[in-house]
């Protein structure tokens, strides 16, 4: 068959182990997933309320225009029903950003650690991939100008960003948009965007007015605990998302979605309250490192990226027999950290207890 030769090699997606395959292989009653950085509270009680009381036709298509929830997101972020684009999840818009905007012969430039679906995307679509190295978690902003030429399409800019959790201040990424050119496409991803509490962190929403070429993307999945829903969403100039919106495939967005996602937007008190206990739980992880001297990203979102001064994916399976499953740094290009979603209270205090004890058996504690 003509496959595209960009799939040569190409590797799936590989996602956590599931909660069940673990409690199978291990034989656990039960297991703690602290991996994708879900909301571990959970979705707002009213999406629960609904969707105990709700009869919905399966039958029928959902809306493809998402009319509701279109006007839900309009009103909540204030802009106008045209400057937003549904997608299946954040990573459905990275799709189809990458369908329509990369191809042979120009680039795309965007940090490294960060999230596989960019360059993912682009490799498909044939487009040369640049990936600049973080500073200490941080976009290095600068040597990313310099790596935009002529033929570069889109630059992929995450705040805060995953996996290391670390948010760009205003003022940098104010600095580094007015030097990008006009006709390059900046997708600024926000997934965590609702937990960030860094005091140099501004709104965004006025960047797509200053610079059209700015796009937001903005997501369902991690603080309104919505992840089996997927529905993301992008910001932009009407005219960039009259561009984007023919490549987006018909009914993206199920009617269930986009009922609970309108609802639980509508629950700011919850992702309030969400916050206020990620922030709690964020100290926990805090201070385990500090007590022990291990190099941690600053995070602005609802997980920690650490370096266990071991080898991280023996962290991550001691863990998973325990109990626990995390993500480690191998899979992540940074071997010896792990990436740890923040839980409850309880789970935190559980996780840090075993792997308290795992370091020390690794001879990383004395």
């Amino acid at each position: 068959m003509k496959w595209k030769q960009q799939l040569d090699g190409m590797q799936a997606y590989k996602p956590g182990k599931p909660i069940e395959e673990v409690q199978r292989e291990y034989g656990l009653q039960e297991v703690i997933k602290l991996a994708s950085n879900e909301n571990p509270f959970g979705c707002s009680p009213k999406v629960t309320a609904y969707l105990q009381n709700q009869a919905v036709n399966h039958a029928l298509y959902p809306d493809g225009y998402a009319q509701n929830l279109r006007t839900a997101v309009a009103k909540h972020v204030g802009v106008q029903e045209t400057q937003l684009l549904f997608g299946n999840g954040s990573d459905d818009i990275i799709a189809i950003i990458t369908r329509a905007l990369l191809y042979p012969g120009v680039n795309t430039v965007m940090a490294d650690p960060s999230f596989s679906q960019y360059w993912h995307n682009a490799e498909i679509e044939g487009a040369e991939v640049r990936k600049i190295p973080c500073i200490e978690g941080a976009h290095d902003l600068d040597a990313m100008l310099v790596a935009i030429d002529e033929q570069t399409s889109v630059v992929w800019v995450c705040s805060p960003n995953n996996p290391t959790g670390v948010v760009i201040p205003d003022g940098a990424l104010r600095a580094f948009l007015a030097k990008v050119p006009s006709d390059v496409l900046v997708v600024l991803d926000e997934a965590y965007i609702e937990y960030v509490t860094h005091p140099e962190h501004k709104d965004t929403l006025p960047l797509i007015e200053e610079y059209p070429n700015v796009i937001l993307l903005r997501t369902f999945s991690k603080a309104y605990g919505l992840a089996s829903f997927r529905v993301g969403y992008a910001i932009a100039q009407p005219e960039v998302i009259a561009k984007l919106d023919p490549v987006r495939a018909p009914f993206n967005n199920t009617i269930l979605s986009q009922a609970v996602a309108a609802i639980a937007l509508d629950d700011q008190g919850y992702i309030r309250a969400c916050r206020e206990a990620n922030e709690k739980g964020k100290k926990q992880y805090v201070d385990f490192c500090e007590k022990h001297n291990l190099t941690y990203y600053p995070s602005d979102t609802n997980f920690i990226f650490f370096d266990s001064q071991a080898d991280s994916d023996v962290i991550f399976q001691e863990l998973m027999k325990r109990g626990f499953i995390i993500r480690s740094g191998n899979a992540l290009g940074l071997p010896g950290f792990i990436r740890v979603t923040i839980g409850t209270e309880t789970q935190n205090a559980a996780l840090l207890a075993h792997l308290e004890e795992i370091l020390t058996a690794q001879g990383v504690f004395a």
